[in-house]
């Protein structure tokens, strides 16, 4: 039987081929380091470092290399090859990443932790590393979730808008510098033109999203998608009435909750009550 003939010079070691990948493409497209960090919103130096083999980064961060390069899926599938575990990235929530990029107008409901979009670094770090990611793994998670804040930066950005639980604000962090950071972030981005925060007071009692965090997304052509979600599992749901009658619970709740004016008062006064840390 004749030797099998190698078809191209890339590497067949799926943690090596992405690497080749992405040198590859970055190279096509002309682009340093420093300018694909500046455009996509991530650190450069963990560019460099997913093309020198020493990082696989997070599937975000792929879903965004292969928005950036248009070749929609491919990087995403040799990552899934180079982790081994193609279960890592759901396939609803491939997806779902797809629309969210897309999507004209986000609209979301917390129940106990604030959506990724607004979380800090320090705060992304503990919530993740409470839901047991550790070392590098860690590291690229919190990467990823806070690379996604691109997405709301921009002439462009789509308009969001959030309802926070009151319970949210009441699990503050462990290290008091970095929640007064976190509450800082939410009053600067709360004064973005297309961001409303607002907050859904404990006393509002019971309603039908007590235990639901959601995520509608408006789509181009006028039709919305939701992204319900809970610690273990999350889940894409398309069909019209099941979206429309979420939609109805979330207007429900929009009803209940504070103005984003009277909001930002409320997170000013939490963020008069967190300790400063003195200065050394």
């Amino acid at each position: 039987m004749p030797s099998r003939r190698v078809v191209t010079g890339l590497s067949q070691e799926p943690r090596r081929r992405f690497a080749e990948e992405l040198r590859r493409l970055r190279a096509q497209s002309g682009d340093s380091l420093r300018k694909l960090g500046d455009v996509l919103g991530w650190d450069w130096s963990l560019f460099g470092k997913m093309e020198n083999g020493e990082t696989l980064g997070g599937p975000e961060v792929v879903q965004a290399l292969d928005q950036h390069y248009e070749t929609p899926g491919f990087l995403l599938t040799l990552w899934e090859l180079a982790v081994g575990d193609p279960t890592q990235f759901r396939e609803q929530y491939r997806r779902y990443m797809a629309l969210e990029a897309e999507a004209v107008s986000l609209w979301h409901f917390a129940v106990s932790v604030l959506p990724g979009l607004l979380q800090t670094d320090g705060y992304a770090r503990e919530v993740l590393a409470a839901g047991g990611a550790r070392g590098k793994e860690l590291a690229q998670q919190v990467d990823a979730r806070t690379g996604r804040r691109q997405l709301l930066s921009g002439e462009e950005a789509p308009h969001f808008r959030t309802i926070l639980s009151e319970a949210v604000l009441r699990s503050p962090l462990r290290d008091g510098q970095e929640w007064r950071e976190q509450l800082e972030h939410l009053l600067e981005m709360a004064d973005r033109p297309n961001l409303a925060i607002q907050l859904l007071p404990q006393s509002s009692g019971l309603h039908g999203l007590v235990a639901t965090d959601v995520m509608f997304l408006r789509m181009h052509d006028g039709h919305t998608v939701a992204y319900i979600e809970t610690a273990l599992h999350g889940e894409l749901v398309e069909e019209s009435a099941s979206v429309e009658r979420m939609q109805r619970a979330y207007d429900a709740v929009r009803d209940l909750a504070l103005t984003p004016v009277e909001s930002r008062k409320f997170i000013g006064r939490m963020l008069e009550e967190v300790p400063c840390t003195p200065s050394t």
